[in-house]
C-alpha cells in the first residue's frame, strides 16, 4: 500500500492532500458547531451548511498558495505548523467578512473561533501522523545503512533531511549531550542521551554513528570520538554547514575518522603579516612541489598572492598534477598568479641559477627530498645526491641569483638520527648554516618537524586498507611513538617560520604529545566497528602483528638536538640555535662527498655522513644488493680524503 501511494504523480498526491484537507475541514466546522450548541444535530445547523462549505474552499486555494501541499510529508518540518495556522486564520478572517457582508443571521461568532482552533488541530496533526506513518514504514522496507546522528542541532537536523532524501543512509535517531534536546522529536527523530548508545548497539537499531557537531572544537571531537571508540562502534563525520555552502563537501558526505580528529589538537589561528610578509607581491619558487607538503605549500602561496609561482619537480605526474590544480584554484581565486612548472632534478646547479636569475626569484621554499626512511636506507648514494647535494647547490644558486629568503623543509629524523635519511637533512641543515654564517644577501632558515598527516608514507593510510581487508595490521614495535601534524597545519607554520628568519636558525615546530601507533591502531579498529583479536580476545575480527623495526627506524623521534632553545611570536614555533661547521671545512668535505657519490662509493659515503654528522648512529645499514654495489678503489681514496 505505502509503495503504490508513494510510486503515484506528483499532482495526484497533492490532489489526495488536498481532498484529505477538504473533508477534515467540513468535519471542523461540523465538530465547532456541535461543540457551540452541546449537540451532534440541532435544527439550527441547516443555517450554517453554505458555512460548512464555503470554509474548506477558502482555505485549500489558500493552503495551495503558501506552499503547502508542495511539502513532501515525508520530510516535512515542523514549521509546517504556521503554514497551517497562518492559512486556517486568513480563511477565517476571509469567511467572517463573507458572513458580514452576506448579513447573515444567527451566526455565532464562537463557532468561527472554534472552528479555526479545530482546523488548525485537524490539519497540523493528520500531517503529523502521515509523516510518522510514512517513516516507520520506510524504516522497515529501506535497506539502506542505518545511521544515528550524534548531535541534533542544526548542522544534525539539517544532515537527517538531507540523509532521508539520499540513496546512501538512512537517519533512525538522534543523540546529544544537551540535557534540553534529550527525549524530545527532532526533524521526526527521537533525541536519546548518549549514555542509551550500548543498548541501542546491541538491539542492532543501527550500524554507524555520524559525528554532526562541525561547530565544536577538535579537542571536544576528540573526547566524543574516544568515547565511542570504546563501544566498538563505526564512527564516521560529516562536514560543516560552511564547506557545504563553499562547495567543499556535499550535505550527504561522511568520511572516515582521520588520526587528526582523534588527537584532540586544535589549530592556532596564523599570523596574516607572517603569511604575506615572504610572498604577497613576490616570486616564490617551491622545489619538490608535487609531494605532500610541497603541494600544500603551493596552494597556501597561491592563496598569498605572490605576482609568480614557479613549481620545480622531478616527477612528470606529480607536476602535472599539482598544476593542474593550481591552475583551477588559480581561476576560482582570480588571484592573477603566473604558475611556471618546471621538470627537473635540483642538483643541477646551473640550472637553478638560470631559472632564478630568469624569472627573478625572491623568496625559496626547499621542500625537495627523499624522505622514506627503509628506501633511503637502501638507496643511500641516491638519497645522500638529492637530499644533501641539491640542498647545497639550490642554496649556492639562490645565493648567487640574490634571492630574500631561503627555507628548508627538515624534519625531526635529524635529531640524532639512526638512518640515512636522517643523516642527510642533518647535513643539509650543516650547509645552510654554513652559508648563514658566512654571509651574503640571502637569509637562510631551516623548518623542523615531524610526521604530517595524509603523506604518502603515513600509517593511517595503510592501516585503512589493512583493516578493509579484513588485517591484520603490521607494526614494527609496540612501543613505538610519533610526533603527528595535519599537512595544512605544516605548511601554514613554515611560512610562518620562514617570515622570521634572520639567518642560520633553526625553527621547530610544536607537535603536540607524541602518539602510540599501536594506541592508534586499536583505535582506527574499533571506529571500523570491529573489535582487535588478541590473547584476551581471541575471536576478535583484526590482529595486529609485530614485524619488528625497519632499518634506520627508531622507536620515538625528538625534535631538538640540544637546550638552547627560545620562544617566538607564534606560540607553536620556536627557534633553536645548534652546532655549526665553517663553511671552509665543510665544503672541502662536500667536494669529496661529490665525487664519492659519483662514483657510487657507497662506505666512503657512508664514512662522511659519520664524520660529518657527529649525533649519527646508525642502528642498522640497508644491506641491499645496490647498497653493498661499492667500488674499494674509490672508497680507499674517500677515505683517504677524509683526513
Amino acid at each position: 500500500m505505502l509503495n503504490i501511494l508513494l510510486s503515484r504523480p506528483r499532482r495526484q498526491k497533492q490532489f489526495i492532500a488536498a481532498a484529505v484537507d477538504f473533508a477534515l475541514l467540513y468535519f471542523a466546522f461540523w465538530s465547532a458547531l456541535a461543540l457551540r450548541f452541546e449537540s451532534w444535530w440541532i435544527e439550527g445547523f441547516a443555517a450554517y451548511r453554505w458555512q460548512m462549505l464555503a470554509a474548506p474552499l477558502l482555505a485549500i486555494p489558500i493552503f495551495a498558495r503558501l506552499g503547502l501541499y508542495r511539502a513532501v510529508i515525508r520530510f516535512m518540518e515542523d514549521r509546517v505548523v504556521f503554514v497551517v495556522a497562518g492559512g486556517v486564520t486568513l480563511s477565517v478572517v476571509l469567511l467572517a467578512a463573507a458572513i458580514t457582508f452576506l448579513h447573515a443571521q444567527g451566526t455565532s461568532r464562537g463557532v468561527l473561533a472554534i472552528y479555526w482552533l479545530l482546523a488548525i488541530l485537524y490539519v497540523g496533526a493528520t500531517r503529523f501522523l502521515a509523516r510518522s506513518y510514512f517513516l516507520r514504514a520506510e524504516r522497515k522496507q529501506d535497506k539502506r545503512v542505518r545511521v544515528a546522528i550524534y548531535g541534533a542541532g542544526r548542522a544534525g537536523t539539517q544532515l537527517a533531511y538531507a540523509l532521508r532524501a539520499g540513496r546512501e543512509y538512512f537517519p533512525v535517531a538522534f543523540y546529544d549531550d544537551n540535557g534540553a534536546r534529550q527525549k524530545i522529536e527532532v526533524a521526526g527523530l527521537r533525541v536519546y542521551d548518549p549514555a542509551e548508545l550500548p543498548s541501542m548497539l546491541t538491539s542492532k537499531a543501527f550500524d554507524e554513528v555520524l559525528l554532526a557537531i562541525p561547530s565544536a572544537s577538535r579537542a571536544r571531537r576528540a573526547e566524543i570520538i574516544n568515547k565511542l571508540q570504546s563501544l566498538r562502534c563505526r564512527v564516521k563525520l560529516v562536514p560543516g554547514m560552511a564547506d557545504i555552502v563553499a562547495g567543499r563537501a556535499e550535505p550527504t558526505s561522511v568520511r572516515e575518522v582521520e588520526i587528526e580528529d582523534l588527537l584532540g589538537r586544535d589549530s592556532v589561528a596564523p599570523d596574516p603579516q607572517l603569511l604575506s610578509k615572504c610572498i604577497k607581491g613576490k616570486v616564490v619558487l617551491v622545489s619538490g612541489a608535487g609531494g605532500s607538503i610541497g603541494s600544500e605549500l603551493s596552494r597556501q602561496i597561491l592563496a598569498l598572492q605572490p605576482t609568480k609561482l614557479v613549481l620545480m619537480e622531478l616527477s612528470e605526474f606529480a607536476l602535472y598534477s599539482i598544476e593542474q590544480e593550481l591552475s583551477l584554484l588559480n581561476d576560482r581565486l582570480c588571484a592573477g598568479v603566473e604558475i611556471i612548472p618546471l621538470l627537473g632534478s635540483v642538483v643541477h646547479l646551473h640550472r637553478n641559477e638560470r631559472v632564478m636569475r630568469s624569472f627573478g626569484v625572491q623568496t625559496v621554499y626547499h621542500a625537495a627530498a627523499y624522505k622514506h626512511v627503509p628506501l633511503v636506507e637502501h638507496n643511500p648514494i641516491e638519497g645522500v645526491r638529492n637530499n644533501v647535494l641539491g640542498t647545497r647547490r639550490m642554496a649556492e644558486a639562490a645565493l648567487s641569483a640574490g634571492v630574500e629568503t631561503f627555507v628548508l623543509i627538515s624534519t625531526d629524523k635529524a635529531v640524532r638520527p639512526t638512518n640515512v635519511m636522517g643523516a642527510s637533512k642533518r647535513l643539509s641543515e650543516l650547509v645552510l648554516q654554513a652559508l648563514a654564517k658566512r654571509g651574503g644577501k640571502t637569509c637562510f632558515c631551516m623548518v623542523r618537524f615531524g610526521n604530517v598527516l595524509g603523506s604518502s608514507g603515513s600509517v593511517v593510510p595503510l592501516f585503512r586498507k589493512q583493516i578493509k581487508a579484513g588485517g591484520p595490521i603490521t607494526l614494527t614495535h609496540p612501543d613505538i611513538n610519533r610526533y603527528f601534524m595535519t599537512i595544512p597545519e605544516a605548511a601554514q607554520l613554515v611560512i610562518q617560520a620562514g617570515a622570521m628568519g634572520r639567518g642560520g636558525e633553526v625553527y621547530v615546530l610544536d607537535m603536540g604529545q607524541p602518539v602510540k601507533i599501536i594506541d592508534l591502531a586499536r583505535r582506527m579498529v574499533h571506529l571500523s566497528g570491529l573489535s582487535v583479536r588478541d590473547e584476551s580476545n581471541p575471536e576478535g575480527d583484526i590482529a595486529i602483528e609485530i614485524v619488528g623495526l625497519r632499518p634506520g627506524e627508531k622507536l620515538y623521534e625528538e625534535l631538538l638536538i640540544g637546550e638552547n632553545v627560545e620562544g617566538t611570536a607564534h606560540p607553536l614555533i620556536m627557534r633553536a640555535y645548534e652546532n655549526e661547521m665553517p663553511w671552509d671545512f665543510l665544503k672541502e668535505k662536500l667536494a669529496v662527498l661529490d665525487v664519492a657519490s659519483e662514483s657510487f662509493d657507497y662506505e666512503g659515503v657512508l664514512a662522511l655522513l659519520r664524520l660529518l654528522v657527529k649525533e649519527y648512529a646508525p642502528a642498522t645499514h640497508g644491506d641491499g644488493e645496490l647498497a653493498r654495489l661499492s667500488l674499494s678503489n674509490s672508497s680507499t681514496k674517500t677515505l683517504e680524503c677524509l683526513h
